[in-house]
């Protein structure tokens, strides 16, 4: 049974399993952490053509259940936990790739976390719901490009490869779900920001508010005469509004804000 509190859908189609499996490009040498294993459904597919698989459970009952059949499945090590608060580089070692079937109230602190292993991790393949996928993986200009959108992007290249219906889960959710690989590195090892933390708080600071132009966010953190001068110095209009901004533009108008 499924506990609603956590977000529990378990993908229970096996056609649909054997869909995202092709995508994977599994490798016998690969180590895959899988989040949030629950009965096991893609655990044993992982554990077939991968070299070795972490699975991630933080619910006790579905755990008792993995690890009655941890004799047919010796490559997989099952870990009871949260994986907001597991060393995921203590677990898994120097190089590792990621699936997990992710609750939608949780996806965005679950990315976060996983972007401090960003140097270690080849990629991330994660079934969303088909909403959130969409604004990972908005380019500037489009409505749905945000703050997640940056944020993912700086450290990985999204792309939604497959939409999932509802009737792929159990329980069944009320929304559609989507496939979205996400390859490292992105942007950030082309733009070497010096503060990582604190480019990305900024560039959360410039989506403050949505209906506001870029200018007016800046204003809640600058002066106006600082955040004026910044826009020209990066060839920026008055009435630039951040969901247009790459993130190259980001990171020349941070710099150019940044305390010398």
């Amino acid at each position: 049974m499924a506990r609603q509190r956590l977000g529990q859908h378990f993908l229970a189609d096996p056609a649909w399993r054997a869909r995202i499996l092709a995508t994977l490009g599994l490798g016998a040498d690969d180590t895959w952490v899988e989040i949030g294993a629950g009965h096991g459904e893609m655990t044993k597919d992982l554990a077939r053509q991968a070299g070795r698989v972490i699975a991630i459970e933080t619910d006790a009952r579905l755990v008792e259940g993995l690890r009655s059949r941890a004799s047919e499945w010796p490559n997989v090590e099952i870990v009871h936990g949260d994986v907001l608060a597991l060393d995921l580089a203590q677990i898994a070692g120097n190089r590792f790739r990621v699936y997990g079937n992710l609750p939608y109230y949780i996806t965005s602190p679950i990315l976060h976390r996983l972007f401090r292993y960003a140097d270690r991790i080849d990629s991330m393949h994660l079934v969303v719901q088909f909403e959130l996928a969409a604004r990972i993986a908005a380019r500037p200009g489009h409505r749905a490009y945000g703050y997640l959108s940056a944020a993912c992007q700086f450290y990985t290249r999204p792309e939604i490869v497959l939409r999932i219906p509802p009737g792929a889960f159990r329980p069944r959710p009320k929304v559609t779900s989507a496939l979205l690989p996400m390859r490292l590195p992105g942007e950030r090892d082309r733009l070497h920001v010096e503060d990582e933390a604190e480019f990305l708080k900024f560039v959360q600071g410039c989506f403050g508010q949505k209906r506001k132009t870029l200018r007016n966010n800046l204003r809640a953190i600058y002066s106006a005469e600082r955040a004026e001068a910044a826009l020209s110095l990066s060839g920026l209009p008055g009435d630039a509004r951040a969901e247009q901004l790459t993130l190259a533009q980001f990171a020349e108008l941070f710099r150019r804000l940044r305390p010398a």
